[in-house]
């Protein structure tokens, strides 16, 4: 069993930055898979990024790629979520997500999610 809280969140202006943390309680947080994604109103729930468990490989959704940094930090069992030049479409609720796969998937399949932290970029 995992319990996912994410933080950081927030207001900020188009081409801000903000940097979303999400700390994970369990003994073994370092065998899963950690994802992000994001949902805007009347859309469906979008990848955004995950991370294998030793961090080694990444991977961005199109609309993030560049701007988006994925990490993990095994020992404190968290993952960060660094967003800079941001934009109004990344207005969302962000949800962290845990999966006990080996495989990384782009997918909403995922075991295990946060509450989520809302995210809103002004123009």
């Amino acid at each position: 069993q995992v319990q996912l809280a994410e933080s950081g969140g927030g207001l900020v202006q188009a081409g801000g930055s903000l940097r979303l943390s999400c700390a994970a309680s369990g003994r073994t947080f370092s065998r899963y898979v950690m994802g992000w994604f994001r949902q805007a109103p009347g859309k469906e729930r979008e990848f955004v990024a995950a991370i294998s468990w030793t961090g080694s490989s990444k991977y961005y959704g199109d609309s993030v790629k560049g701007r988006f940094t994925i990490s993990r930090d095994n020992a404190k069992k968290t993952v960060y979520l660094q967003m800079n030049s941001l934009k109004p479409d990344d207005t969302a609720v962000y949800y962290c997500a845990a999966d006990s796969t080996v495989v990384v998937t782009t997918t909403p399949s995922y075991d295990y999610w946060g509450q989520g932290t809302q995210v809103t970029v002004s123009s």
